[in-house]
């Protein structure tokens, strides 16, 4: 197919007039994958409301009616149902396609060989893939960009797309976003195509939120002061805390719980709201039931098969068998992973994912201002568990029960009604409530206005400022 013919195709599939900028992106997207180079990347940036989704699915329904092999793929499990809402297709993780278990009982992941050849893998939300190397990660040596990239280019044919936002978060303990940096991803002997969008095509007068993330996004490129947040928008209003609980009330009653969502700045403010809406929206009297949203804290391997990734959210369906055991506590569940589609793509080397499943969960991180259970707390479980194992001797075979004991391997949950920014980051909800604490001047800060822009930028609908102080505020 010649490159006019293909752009064709892509312009017929994108919902909108394209701008300048938008037909340059597709002019290259055509010398990217007609061109048949099998040393090039491609690099899309571009801030909210550009028009990088509209662009994304118009591409993917073109290589779909061309039979040509697409999978996509994002950092978490609800960042990749977004994209696969946008681009209409099934989305999935990288983590879970491109590792796998070493051995079965095995914690730890290694690098799966790629054996889908000439496949175009496109990665939304970039700005998430961390690539520092941390100490104890059980994937690889926790160079996930490294381990991406040599992923895709070790098998004949395929090539990655990256988009992302170089104005959100960058991963954790990461001052950039390696994966949006044109000399990182050049480190890797691979030609580097980009595109940049910055036109906002979407309508800003209407939309409070774009207005205002336009704003936040324009002082982080040139290093203006911290803007006022406008709230004169239908969609952007301040809460006070006296009207609070009606508000949220609304929003589960119009949204339901999986479109409502409290962004805070810590894991401790987390748990006052998660406290707070359990007991005095949702009426519940118990610790956990039935219809609660919960989030997973820890990553756990299931069966030896799938990946329950750190930041999945679910819905309990069942408790039962409440006790109390080597010093925590457990209970029997049957969870409903909302961020999963029935199946895998077709295309994609992930095998079936289940969405319900029945597993053991530890209770004592509900409640914890820790992210999970500390190395400490974790070094005291094993010890209490190893002691139901006296009659090994073989330190190797006691290691090997230990870690297969359904109590050890109980997965981590927290409450999922308030969240921290990083673990919002790659969602949307319908209603987002941002609560920012006690910030003083000195901490409005370049990390602070990304965290803000983020935060913003995970709603769909309307935007909550709770306790917002008035001099952070304007009217029209």
């Amino acid at each position: 197919m010649i490159s006019e013919d293909f752009k064709a195709l892509i312009k017929e599939n994108f919902v909108h007039v394209p701008t300048k900028e938008q037909e340059h992106v597709m002019d290259l997207w055509c010398r990217f994958l007609i061109g048949r180079s099998d040393d090039a990347i491609f690099l899309l940036r571009g801030y909210a409301g550009t028009g990088k989704t509209s662009l994304v699915g118009a591409l993917v329904r073109t290589l779909k009616m061309l039979k040509q092999r697409v999978i996509l793929l994002a950092p978490t499990g609800r960042a990749a149902k977004v994209m696969g809402g946008y681009a209409e297709t099934t989305a999935g993780t990288i983590h879970r396609h491109i590792y796998r278990q070493r051995t079965f009982g095995d914690e730890r992941f290694t690098a799966a060989p790629n054996l889908k050849a000439d496949t175009l893998y496109i990665v939304d939300e970039a700005s998430m893939i961390a690539n520092e190397g941390l100490s104890g990660s059980v994937f690889g040596d926790g160079r996930l960009l490294d381990d991406l990239v040599h992923f895709v280019y070790s098998c004949q044919g395929c090539r990655l797309i990256l988009i992302g936002d170089t104005a959100q978060l960058p991963p954790v303990g990461e001052t950039l976003s390696p994966a949006l940096d044109e000399q990182e991803l050049g480190g890797y002997g691979l030609e580097v195509m980009k595109a940049e969008l910055t036109q906002v095509v979407r309508q800003v007068d209407s939309s409070g939120i774009l207005w205002n993330a336009t704003r936040l996004r324009q002082c982080l490129c040139d290093g203006s002061e911290l803007p006022r947040i406008r709230v004169s928008f239908p969609d952007v209003r301040g809460v006070p805390g006296t009207e609070l609980i009606e508000c949220l009330e609304q929003s589960y009653w119009r949204c339901g719980k999986e479109g409502t969502i409290v962004i805070t700045r810590s894991n401790k403010r987390a748990n006052i709201y998660n406290m707070g809406i359990r007991s005095r929206i949702l009426d519940y009297d118990c610790e956990l039931g039935g219809g609660d949203m919960v989030m997973v804290a820890k990553n756990k391997y299931l069966n030896g098969k799938d990946l329950i990734a750190n930041g999945e959210m679910a819905v309990i369906k069942r408790f039962r068998h409440e006790r109390e055991l080597y010093g925590f506590r457990f209970a029997d569940v049957t969870l409903k992973l909302i961020d999963r589609t029935e199946t895998a793509e077709e295309d994609s080397q992930e095998t079936t994912i289940p969405t319900e499943l029945d597993t053991v969960v530890l209770l004592d991180t509900l409640h914890s201002e820790a992210p999970a259970l500390t190395r400490e707390q974790h070094q005291t479980l094993f010890m209490k568990v190893s002691e139901d194992y006296p009659e090994l001797r073989n330190k190797k075979e006691l290691y090997k029960a230990v870690k297969e004991d359904r109590h050890y391997g109980a997965l981590q949950i927290k409450y999922a009604y308030a969240v921290t920014c990083h673990k919002a980051q790659g969602g949307q909800w319908e209603d987002v409530y941002i609560d920012q604490g006690y910030v003083t001047e000195d901490m409005l800060t370049e990390d602070y206005i990304r965290w803000l822009y983020t935060a913003i930028t995970r709603a769909t609908g309307h935007v909550y400022l709770v306790n917002w102080p008035e001099e952070q505020t304007e009217d029209a």
